[in-house]
């Protein structure tokens, strides 16, 4: 009996092309220290306090490919689109995610149910191919999010719900030149992708003063939940 398998035969189909993305991936700190039913009250919490923010900050569910689940986090590719750049995540998404944050956790009794984040910004050049999206900028993007200089910033600054790092592009592109204070700056990381060395900056983003209410419609069908629709209803 031959027991070797059979190789996977080729499609014929050539490489997609790639496509720019704005890359935003969380990750919840000391997930695995809870139990699995605390786990999914912290992933409720996790989506509902993004949907939050995106609504308060007027991202729309057409400026988002389908949000990609990561047990502990998840992955958000953010289409080009002038009404989403950088800056509005920087000034206005993340500050009011982490203002959510402090809120959620000075409410919350149980400790346990104390949700704290560790959040990278990215750009690049992505590809589907129909089973999910891969490429070396998502690569890059994860190698900083779990790299331990930015978990141990995290665990280094108790005061503060969320640690952000970005990677040398988004800085050079976008903080360097001024256009948005990101917080306090905390330290530089290197990570090792492939054969490159790849940078990132993690900083502590201030709070916003206030989250602002949802927008009024600009003509567009507001981000409902990101969470997968209830079963039997189309996106």
């Amino acid at each position: 009996m031959n027991t070797r398998l059979a190789p996977v035969p080729s499609t014929g189909r050539s490489v997609i092309d790639p496509v720019p993305r704005l890359i935003l991936a969380v990750d919840i700190e000391g997930s695995t220290q809870r139990t699995n039913l605390m786990k999914g009250e912290l992933r409720r919490i996790m989506y509902a306090l993004l949907d939050r923010a995106m609504r308060a900050t007027g991202i729309d569910r057409e400026h988002l490919e389908n949000p990609i689940d990561r047990g502990d986090g998840v992955l958000l590719l953010f289409r080009p689109h002038d009404d989403v750049p950088k800056t509005l995540l920087l000034r206005e998404l993340i500050p009011t995610l982490t203002a959510l944050l402090v809120e959620h956790n000075a409410a919350v009794v149980q400790p346990a149910l104390r949700l704290r984040m560790r959040v990278v910004l990215h750009a690049g050049e992505v590809h589907d191919d129909g089973w999910g999206f891969y490429g070396d900028d998502l690569d890059v993007a994860f190698r900083l999010l779990d790299s331990p200089s930015v978990k141990k910033s995290l665990r280094e600054a108790p005061g503060s719900p969320l640690v952000l790092v970005l990677s040398e592009e988004i800085h050079s592109g976008i903080v360097r030149h001024g256009y948005v204070d990101v917080g306090p700056y905390v330290q530089s990381v290197s990570v090792s992708v492939g054969e490159r060395r790849r940078r990132g900056r993690v900083h502590l983003p201030l709070p916003a003063l206030a989250v602002r209410a949802y927008p009024a419609s600009r003509g567009k069908a507001p981000l409902r939940a990101i969470a997968p629709p209830p079963e039997g209803a189309t996106a």
